[in-house]
Formats: C-alpha cells, sequence, structure tokens
C-alpha cells in the first residue's frame, strides 16, 4: 500500500493551477452516450476516479482515450447497456450511467454503486425520478434492471436536493418526450457545468443553478468539444492548506464565484484574500481565529466535502469552533486522527466542537475516505515532525498527484510504497 511522508512545519509559498473538477467530468463523461459518436472532453483531471469511469465505459463497448487532460470518447461502438458489477462497486459515480443508457437504449442493468465510506447514501431518488418519466424498475437480490419503451417528460420533485439525482434525471430527460420540470433541484456549479454541456450537444435545458431545471425533450444529440470547470473542493483544499501553514499561495485557474462560502468562513477566520477573474491569492501569517459555528448544506452553503479540512484549520486556531454536519452521517471519522495529532475535538451526534491548540504533531494516521485523507495531509504539512498518511488510494480518488501539487508550494512530501524507516510517532 502507497502512503505519503510528510515533514510538517514549512509555510506554502507560490503558485499552481487548479485541475478540472472531478464532479463535473464524471457526470459529463456518462452523458457522453446520449449522443452516438466522437466526444472530446478537456480539462479532465488524472484521477482514479475518472479511470474506473472510463473502464465503465469501455466495457460498455466505448472507444476511449485520455491523453494528458483531454478524454476522447467514440460513443459509436457500445455493445451493451450492462455495466459490471465490479466497476459499480468501485465508484459511486458509476450510476450516473443509468439515466443516459435509459434515454439511449430503453434499457439498463446496474448494482448498488461503491464509494466512500461516509455515511447511508441512497439512491431511491435517482429510481423514483426515472419512473416518474417512465421507466420500470425491477430488483432483484442486488441488481437493479429498469426498462423504458418510451420516456416522457414530466415534474418531477426531488424529496431533497441531491446532486446525483438532479443529474441522472436530468440526463434521462433530455431525449424524453415533452417537458420535464424538476423542482428542489440541487443548485451545485457542477450541474451547471453539465447543462451547459449537454446544450452544447443539442438538449434544451434551463434553470440549472437554480432550485427548478426545466429540459425540453430533442430526439437527437451531437457529439462535442467541451471544457470541465476548475475544481472548486481542490480549490478550497489548497486555501486552507495556504492558511494552515501559514503560508502565502496563488492559485490559478479558479472560479471565485464557486467558492463564496469558503472564502466567506476563511476570512472570518482572520486569512487574507485577494479574488481576481480566474485568480485567488491566499495569505495568513499570523495564527487564524475560531469560527463560532459552520454548518454543511448544500449548495450554496458550506460544503460537506469542505468540512475535514477546515476543521484542521480551526484545530489550530484560537478558541472553540463548532461543526455541525448535516449531509453525511459517517463524516467525523478523521476527529480520531485528528486528535491523535494532538488536536483537541470533541464530537456529539452530529457536531464537532474544535478548540484550537497552538500546534499539531506528526503522527501516523490512515486515510478512512477522500476529502478525511487530504485533511490529515494538511494536517501533516502544519504539524511538527514527520506524519505518515496512510491508505493513501482515498486521495487518489479526487486529488491529481497530491504530493506533487503540494510539493510544487515548497512542502516536503514524498509517496512511498512501501514503509520508509522512519519513526511512527505519536501526538
Amino acid at each position: 500500500m502507497e502512503k505519503l511522508v510528510i515533514e510538517g512545519g514549512r509555510p506554502l509559498q507560490g503558485t499552481i493551477e487548479v485541475h478540472g473538477s472531478k464532479n463535473a467530468a464524471l457526470p459529463i463523461l456518462a452523458a457522453s452516450i446520449l449522443a452516438e459518436g466522437t466526444h472530446m472532453i478537456n480539462n479532465v483531471p488524472n484521477l482514479l476516479d475518472i479511470h474506473v469511469m472510463l473502464s465503465i465505459l469501455s466495457a460498455l463497448g466505448c472507444r476511449t482515450e485520455m491523453r494528458e487532460e483531454r478524454v476522447i470518447i467514440d460513443t459509436s461502438t457500445v455493445t451493451t447497456s450492462q455495466i459490471p458489477e465490479d466497476l459499480m462497486g468501485q465508484m459511486r459515480s458509476s450510476i450516473f450511467l443509468m439515466g443516459p443508457l435509459l434515454a439511449r437504449f430503453g434499457r439498463v442493468t446496474v448494482t448498488q454503486p461503491g464509494g466512500c465510506a461516509i455515511g447511508e447514501r441512497k439512491i431511491d431518488l435517482h429510481l423514483r425520478g426515472l419512473e416518474a418519466l417512465g421507466a420500470n424498475i425491477q430488483i432483484q437480490g442486488g441488481t437493479i434492471h429498469c426498462t423504458a419503451d418510451r420516456l416522457v417528460g414530466t415534474e418531477i420533485f426531488l424529496d431533497l436536493p441531491s446532486v446525483g439525482a438532479t443529474e441522472n434525471i436530468l440526463m434521462a430527460a433530455v431525449r424524453a418526450e415533452g417537458k420535464t420540470v424538476i423542482y428542489n433541484a440541487a443548485r451545485e456549479p457542477e450541474i451547471e457545468d453539465l447543462q451547459n454541456y449537454l446544450n452544447r450537444m443539442g438538449a434544451r435545458v434551463s434553470g440549472a443553478g437554480t432550485s427548478t431545471i426545466t429540459v425540453e425533450g430533442v430526439e437527437h444529440l451531437t457529439p462535442c468539444q467541451y471544457t470541465v470547470i476548475p475544481d472548486r473542493i481542490v480549490s478550497g483544499t489548497m486555501m486552507v492548506a495556504a492558511a494552515a501553514t501559514r503560508g502565502d499561495v496563488v492559485l490559478e485557474g479558479v472560479n471565485p464565484e464557486h467558492l463564496t462560502t469558503i472564502t466567506h468562513v476563511l476570512r472570518r477566520a482572520g486569512v487574507h484574500i485577494e479574488v481576481g477573474d480566474d485568480i485567488m491569492k491566499i495569505s495568513c501569517p499570523t495564527r487564524t481565529r475560531a469560527v463560532e459555528r459552520i454548518v454543511t448544506q448544500p449548495y450554496p452553503a458550506f460544503p460537506t466535502d469542505m468540512q475535514p479540512q477546515m476543521m484542521v484549520l480551526f484545530s489550530l486556531s484560537y478558541g472553540t469552533s463548532i461543526i455541525k454536519e448535516t449531509i453525511f452521517e459517517g463524516r467525523f471519522k478523521h476527529v480520531d486522527e485528528l486528535n491523535r495529532m494532538g488536536a483537541d475535538i470533541r464530537v456529539d451526534s452530529h457536531s464537532a466542537f474544535v478548540r484550537g491548540v497552538p500546534r499539531l504533531y506528526g503522527a501516523t494516521v490512515e486515510a478512512t475516505d477522500l476529502r478525511a485523507g487530504a485533511a490529515l495531509v494538511i494536517a501533516g504539512l502544519a504539524a511538527s515532525g514527520t506524519t505518515i498518511v496512510e491508505q493513501v488510494h482515498h486521495i487518489d480518488r479526487g486529488y491529481e498527484r497530491i504530493e506533487d501539487m503540494f510539493a510544487r508550494l515548497g512542502a516536503r512530501i514524498e509517496r512511498y510504497t512501501s514503509s520508509p524507516a522512519a519513526k511512527r510517532v505519536s501526538g
């Protein structure tokens, strides 16, 4: 198993460009199924999840190729609409293929998707939305068979503003007969990016970025070239890392509008942030102060995917901060690992009470999921001594060689495929 070894205590300094959004690229790659022919998708990050999606598309019969940050997909050679169970189990985003396959072929067979173990993540909203469009769904054991002679537009109200359900229903609806309206839709920027891609192919979608999305179904879509938006969670992670290490970092190729809530919280903590059109400068020469309370909620509120990273900064801030997690019930697994590094965090139900300490200390810790792993890397960068982060494969799902990103900013961080001769340090 690979691990990261970090010599902490060095402020991050320099300029770095943020890579494309994983959470935008995955549904866009899935949506390519909707239009027969060759698609060219730019600014796609070289991540484990991306390669899993490309493996699924290849298993369906597509011809795929990744050249640096460009993915070329030929969807004219699809031979099956059944997604292999082993690939479904590797990534939750594999469920995004249900809508496109159903819309194009009238059938799809899947099993329960995998992903990070951060709490219960049902797919009932996905299935209910597809049923509303006219799909017939049969569940046998762990296998879901979905068929439809035709899809017909309708009004769909989501009980929760689920990102995945919004995107899956949206992709199915673009080739349904008539108009579909999705109420209480998720508002994330990645959904707006998907809308723009679909419209580039000839779809008629409006309202993405608001709680009501309208789709006028079309009979035919045409392959296109498209560029994915920058990754706002990677951007936020780099912003927090700059603050936690008391560094001075410039991020290029970002969309500041997607980072408004994160920027607001960091400024409340005393971090200096300058904003340009597609550039942000983060500097934090002194210790930050506590933020009384943040609550994770759907966009545009504070994102659950930034909760672990922000907890690291609060661990090093003056005073006590409170973080309430309302999205996933299993998203405090990083707390024990941070406490091993000297943090003072107490969890009570869905809230974490974080009392800041002057410093963290190096330890051997385990990444339990994607964002928890990123948080532990930040903690290691800010800590005194040596930190070893194990189970790095979780981090690779969302960050393109995270050690290279931070090394370019002056961090001492290396990846090992076997245990280096380093003494296990405890907090």
